[in-house]
């Protein structure tokens, strides 16, 4: 979809991981609008949108997935929950959510005397050199966080086991057409 930015706009370099300013009136063409985010292309170059910026889109309307979670325990937190968030997460080059292109490698929930619970995650990403690594695993604690019922998550980036294509589930691999 061929868009323009009605205003300036934070975006984030892919898969450089920089950010920086787009400018208001810049053309864009939106290339995936997953996790509430937008991926977009100006000229060759990819940019992620966050879903606090996609309103500087024009025409793009994202509905209710540009909240920070449209996944919700609404009181009944399991560990179910926890996964919905983390399918909420995408890296912005590829349209699988990072639960099914295999990333997530460990995911422990510790119950706190507060009632609350604190989340700790291991993942990884498709390559080592990719710097939107830290933007991914932000949007995951932000996800995660966002539960009710969850008062901190600590999402850690590991690179053992080394990530493959063979640790996309199957549902990933019919989005992709792999199979």
């Amino acid at each position: 979809m061929e868009t323009r930015l009605l205003r300036d706009c934070s975006a984030t370099i892919i898969p450089q991981g920089t950010a920086i300013t787009l400018e208001k009136d810049t053309p864009a063409f939106v290339t995936q609008t997953l996790g509430g985010n937008a991926t977009i292309r100006i000229g060759q170059t990819l940019y992620r949108i966050s879903s606090m910026d996609t309103d500087a889109l024009e025409g793009l309307d994202l509905g209710d997935t540009a909240s920070p979670n449209p996944v919700s325990s609404n009181g009944n937190f399991s560990e179910d929950s926890v996964w919905e968030a983390l399918k909420q997460c995408f890296d912005p080059e590829i349209p699988v959510n990072i639960v099914d292109l295999g990333l997530i490698y460990d995911l422990r929930i510790d119950d706190l005397e507060s009632g609350k619970k604190e989340i700790a995650i291991k993942m990884t990403l498709t390559a080592q050199g990719c710097g939107m690594g830290p933007t991914i695993a932000q949007d995951a604690k932000n996800r995660v966080e966002h539960l009710d019922e969850v008062e901190n998550a600590d999402v850690q980036i590991v690179w053992e086991p080394v990530w493959s294509p063979q640790m996309i589930s199957e549902t990933g691999k019919k989005v992709l057409g792999l199979e």
